[in-house]
């Protein structure tokens, strides 16, 4: 699996290829993972140095990957890996598959003036010559199937229900209700528009990014706990009232099957990633005004939000993931019709 996205970043990528590396070991598969890691120099990526980018050679990449004798090659992320192991697949005449995790597009456009027709167009140039590309969602196959992206295939995601759980509930003196976001403190988070909401109680936020102390300044009135232990998160999650998901912009958001499972209902924006998680007004609360989804989600049946976190399951995303590893192992892809299908059963 090749990736430009790798610790020590703490992403939905990286927890991702963690939990699915666990889910194939279960199945007798050997996982070898060509990260940043795996040479020397480095380089930190403008506008977010949190995140390294190798500084190497296709020819280099192409001999990781022969040293490594594997059965097939999957290209996790399009970076400067992804593109060079893909010219190397492509110049041997080797199948690969893909996966789609970011909306790099929305993604690069908050951050430069990169139209986002061009950055399509670029990454369904990398997509479209693989054998298969993986996405979460139906909602995103969509939007892809739609600008011309082929082969896609379906690839859920799973949650750890044994450690995020309803009875890890605590009373952290914080006056409630307690509204929480966690993950990535960045622009493409869109976290003002929680931020900004007047809401009861307090506003509670979880995680590190490059946006972090610029946002802390502006909002004093808001608890910023930085990163936390996995224990001490999960203990968060299931002691919070509400859990807020303010981006526009993810194709999934672990962290809201993370607080489904701990009990906790989600807040969101009816756009991909939480259209295709949260049933509105059963397990959480979906709408174009975010307060009024926070508010919403005060009323919801917790049990309900808990019931929903456990149809989602790490082993199954092994298997759907070696599904498509097999069809191109074998020579049959998916046809290009193939994201028509239904990404999620759930």
């Amino acid at each position: 699996m090749v990736t430009d996205a790798w610790k020590p970043q703490v992403n939905g990528v990286v927890h991702t290829l963690e939990r699915l590396s666990e889910a194939l070991a279960d199945r007798g598969v050997e996982t070898r993972f060509l990260t940043p890691l795996d040479f020397g120099t480095r380089f930190p990526l403008p506008t977010y140095p949190d995140i390294q980018i190798a500084l190497t050679t296709p020819g280099h990449v192409g001999a990781v990957i022969e040293s490594a004798r594997a059965d097939h090659v999957h290209l996790v992320t399009e970076g400067p890996l992804g593109w060079m192991a893909r010219r190397y697949c492509r110049r041997k005449g080797r199948p690969f598959t893909t996966s789609y995790h970011t909306k790099f597009p929305e993604y690069l456009s908050a951050r430069l003036p990169v139209p986002q027709k061009l950055a399509y167009d670029w990454l369904r140039t990398f997509h479209n010559s693989g054998t298969g590309t993986l996405v979460a969602t139906k909602s995103l196959a969509d939007d892809l199937t739609r600008r011309g992206f082929k082969n896609l295939r379906p690839w859920t995601r799973g949650v750890d229900s044994t450690l995020f759980r309803p009875d890890r509930r605590k009373d952290f003196g914080v006056k409630g209700p307690i509204f929480l976001c966690a993950g990535r403190v960045a622009v493409e988070k869109n976290l003002p528009a929680f931020l900004d909401l007047e809401l009861p109680g307090t506003k509670v936020i979880i995680g590190e990014g490059p946006e972090l102390d610029r946002l802390k300044a502006l909002y004093p009135e808001v608890r910023f706990l930085g990163r936390l232990p996995t224990e001490e998160l999960a203990d968060w999650y299931a002691s919070a009232d509400v859990f807020v998901f303010p981006s526009m912009t993810d194709t999934f958001g672990n962290v809201i099957i993370e607080a489904l499972a701990s009990g906790t209902p989600v807040a969101a924006f009816p756009v991909t990633g939480p259209i295709d998680i949260v049933r509105n007004g059963i397990d959480g609360a979906l709408s174009k005004d975010l307060r009024e989804a926070a508010l919403s989600a005060l009323n919801i049946d917790r049990a309900r939000a808990r019931q929903r976190a456990l149809e989602f399951n790490w082993s199954a995303c092994g298997q759907m993931f070696l599904d498509v590893v097999d069809e191109s192992l074998r020579g049959r892809p998916g046809s290009s019709s193939s994201s028509a299908l239904p990404i999620m059963s759930t």
